[in-house]
């Protein structure tokens, strides 16, 4: 099963990409999208939206693990996020892909085992679990690997994995 995970957002946007066999997980790719501050908000979008298009028909994902969005304080914030993580997830409805959704507490228990990790112990543990040399950067993008993960092990303790 290929998995590819999103760490949505609208200046950068980490996707990590892992194929998984229901015992490990081997890298495919990762890395970040990114949009100028500068730009006006409709062509960050397109830019989110064209980016994502090609990371999708580059990697084929079969199954995508994406951060469920919560917000407290700032509204404003909580929209365009939202406004991006809709044309994030469109290209992958467009594709089939099924979607699934974690929240930060469902990553740090699927990952570390505590539902209150920090965030470098969530990034290192998602390092050792891949084998990789180093955290991956931006942040975001060890998110995404770790988003990758979570639907994989909630993927197959499901039963939702197949081959």
């Amino acid at each position: 099963m290929r998995i590819i995970g999103i760490d949505p957002g609208y200046a950068i946007i980490g996707f990590g990409v892992l194929e998984y066999s229901g015992r490990s997980f081997d890298v495919v790719g990762f890395g970040a999208i990114t949009t100028p501050a500068e730009a006006p908000f409709n062509q960050r979008l397109k830019m989110i939206y064209d980016d994502m298009c090609s990371i999708l028909d580059k990697y084929k994902p079969d199954q995508m693990g994406i951060e469920k969005l919560y917000f407290n304080t700032n509204e404003t914030t909580a929209i365009a996020v939202a406004q991006a993580r809709g044309v994030t997830l469109l290209p992958a409805i467009q594709r089939g892909i099924e979607i699934s959704e974690y929240t930060p507490l469902q990553v740090k228990m699927s990952i570390t085992g505590y539902g209150r990790a920090e965030k470098k112990q969530v990034q290192e543990m998602t390092r050792q679990i891949l084998k990789l040399s180093a955290v991956p950067k931006p942040d975001d993008t060890a998110d995404a690997l770790a988003l990758a993960i979570t639907h994989g092990h909630t993927a197959f303790s499901l039963g939702a994995f197949c081959k």
